[in-house]
């Protein structure tokens, strides 16, 4: 755990940068002559300490490596917030604060389209330690207020959602948890700091799972989390029992990958828009969703909140599952694989990955009709990516014949 950066970036200046600045600067320790500039892996488990006059205990599972410190201030800096940590996986970084939030009892709201592992945290896990979850419709703006209740104490949502692309307004669901004294808790995996400013429209917890664009590298497992001191001391003490601390070679790499974000961003940005625009030719797809599209539910909404669409498009083929299957099959650019973010294009089949073992009738109350393929666009040439995905429509259109 970590609070706001001490570094190249002059304490108390964080809000005068950008975000690409705060991506390659904010975190790092102060400059002095022969320092590196680029900081050294401490692979190291434990430090030197004999008693409480020698300052904090370090180690390296209490997530106060030198590594892990600097993401939590960078991440925390990122996203405009007091405090960050960083975790050993994107569910850490979800499960952590949402034990710091509840007890026994409790209740939390959350929006119905999720991703699958968080979806089964909530509805399966967290009742085990007497924790209830609601899920709410998106599209039914009444059913938020309607559904808090005296327990109530978390408002849980992703933005946007994964893997349907779907955005919930969060500026009216800030005010309403605010004047009932909840929290508003945002998976932002899929915007990234860089197209979504947390804070800014009044989320007050946001989480990533850094393996994706934050790591963008596909070479780490990992996760963040910013939000107010009190409840991040409090995640990181409970951390400190369960044990997901994020390795400091794992830190290094992902401290590495974020000093591109912006650039990264901008490049996924503009390739899903250009793919999606050229999907929406292709007579082999009924439907493409992206938030760039004006026929998608939310996209006056998703200009509003988003400085970029996103790298991810998801496509619904004609021909159902036996479609699906083709097009992902006929690829030799683009690869077949679970996960997204990483400067390659991977495509995926939910009802495969994320939401498998779901009914059908479950996948389509989640925006997974069948026919369903998730696309995370990298940063290849996209004329190249064009005449792979030609070659997978083209496959796919056979079994819609």
């Amino acid at each position: 755990m970590a609070e706001s950066p001490t570094s190249g970036v002059p304490p108390g200046a964080e809000s005068s940068y950008a975000p690409d600045t705060l991506a390659v600067h904010a975190g790092a320790p102060g400059r002095s002559a022969g320092q590196p500039v680029v900081p050294p892996i401490v692979q190291s488990a434990t430090f030197f300490w004999g008693e409480p006059s020698d300052g904090e205990l370090r180690y390296s599972r209490y997530g106060n490596n030198p590594n892990q410190e600097l993401l939590g201030r960078k991440i925390a800096a990122l996203e405009g917030m007091e405090s960050g940590m960083a975790l050993g996986s994107g569910m850490a970084a979800i499960t952590m604060p949402l034990l710091a939030l509840t007890r026994s009892g409790d209740h939390i709201l959350a929006s119905s389209s999720l991703y699958g592992a968080t979806r089964t945290l909530l509805e399966d896990e967290l009742p085990l330690r007497g924790v209830e979850t609601t899920f709410v419709d998106l599209d039914d703006g009444r059913a938020w207020r309607d559904a808090i209740r005296p327990e109530t104490r978390v408002v849980y949502i992703e933005l946007p959602t994964n893997p349907d692309l779907r955005l919930v307004d969060p500026r009216p669901l800030a005010g309403l948890c605010h004047d009932a004294g909840l929290t508003l808790m945002c998976d932002a995996t899929f915007a990234s700091p860089i197209n979504l400013r947390a804070a800014e429209v009044g989320i007050d917890v946001v989480v990533h799972s850094a393996t994706k664009y934050l790591g963008g590298h596909s070479d780490l497992i990992a996760g963040v989390v910013a939000g107010p001191r009190d409840l991040v001391h409090e995640a990181a003490r409970i951390a400190h029992l369960y044990g997901p601390a994020l390795d400091p070679h794992a830190a290094w790499l992902l401290d590495r990958g974020l000093r591109t974000l912006g650039l990264r961003m901008e490049r996924h940005n503009r390739n899903a828009e250009a793919l999606a625009r050229w999907f929406s030719g292709r007579e082999e797809v009924e439907r493409v969703i992206h938030p760039g599209l004006s026929d998608h539910p939310d996209h006056e909404l998703a200009a509003e909140l988003l400085s970029g669409w996103g790298g991810m498009v998801s496509l619904v083929l004609r021909g159902g599952h036996a479609a699906a299957d083709r097009f992902t099959g006929a690829l030799r650019l683009a690869g077949v694989a679970p996960s997204l973010g990483g400067v390659e294009t991977l495509v995926s089949q939910p009802r495969h990955t994320s939401h498998r073992g779901r009914t059908a009738e479950e996948l389509a109350r989640m925006g997974i009709p069948p026919g369903f393929v998730r696309l995370s666009v990298g940063v290849e040439d996209v004329e190249d990516l064009k005449g792979d995905f030609r070659r997978g429509l083209e496959a796919a259109g056979k079994a819609a014949s």
